[in-house]
Parts: structure tokens; C-alpha cells; sequence
């Protein structure tokens, strides 16, 4: 059963650091692309980060600069370090896995979605 389990969320001031992290189980971890999505409140879930089987990360533009998306393979984990926080940047985060046939198999695929983190950002 492929489950992702995130951690690290809270509440800072803006200008400030966090850094997330997502356990995933259930496949082999970094075979797959993975990525970060956030939903701040009355706005629709926004992909934040991503990155793919060979390591390649992408950023959206919002973020560039102040996220950088990593994984460690040996703890099965996938991280969000998040610097120089704004207000706009509170929001639900969740970790999220694309499960292909390309890049797995045994499992059911799809997309798996962690069950989030709350980021609060003040100012």
C-alpha cells in the first residue's frame, strides 16, 4: 500500500525558514516523480515543485529562489526547504507521487497525495 506521510509544517514569521518532509512507502522511492503542491484557503491546489525519476526539479516561479525540493533515497524521504517565507505562501503543502508503469510496478497507479501540512506565514 503506497502511503505518503508529510511532517515539518507551523507557524513563522514571514522572512522566515521550514522545512518539510514526506516518508513515502508501499514502492521504491525515487524510481517515480514526485512533487509538492500547496491549496492556501478559497484557492484552487497549486503544484509548487516537482521532481523526476533522473532528479530533475522544477520550480514554479513563485518560489524560485526560496524553495529548493531534495530526496533522500536511504530514508525513503522527500523535503521542501522553504527560506525567506511570505504571507502568501501560507497554505495546506502536500507531497505528491506519480506512479507510472514507466517507473514501477506491483502497485496501483496513479497519483498519491499525502494528507498535508498546514504553513502559516505571518507578517
Amino acid at each position: 500500500q503506497v502511503q505518503l506521510v508529510e511532517s515539518g509544517g507551523g507557524s513563522v514569521q514571514a522572512g522566515g525558514s521550514l522545512k518539510l518532509s514526506c516518508v513515502v512507502s508501499g514502492y521504491h522511492f525515487g524510481s517515480c516523480g514526485m512533487g509538492w503542491y500547496r491549496q492556501a484557503p478559497g484557492k484552487e491546489r497549486e503544484l509548487v515543485s516537482t521532481i523526476n525519476g533522473d532528479g530533475t526539479t522544477r520550480y514554479t516561479d513563485s518560489v524560485k529562489g526560496r524553495f529548493t525540493l531534495s530526496r533522500d533515497k536511504s530514508k525513503n524521504t522527500l523535503y521542501l526547504q522553504m527560506n525567506s517565507l511570505k504571507t502568501e505562501d501560507t497554505a495546506v503543502y502536500y507531497c505528491a507521487a506519480s506512479l507510472t508503469p514507466r517507473c514501477v510496478g506491483g502497485v496501483s497507479y496513479g497519483t498519491y497525495f499525502g494528507q498535508g501540512t498546514q504553513v502559516t506565514v505571518s507578517s
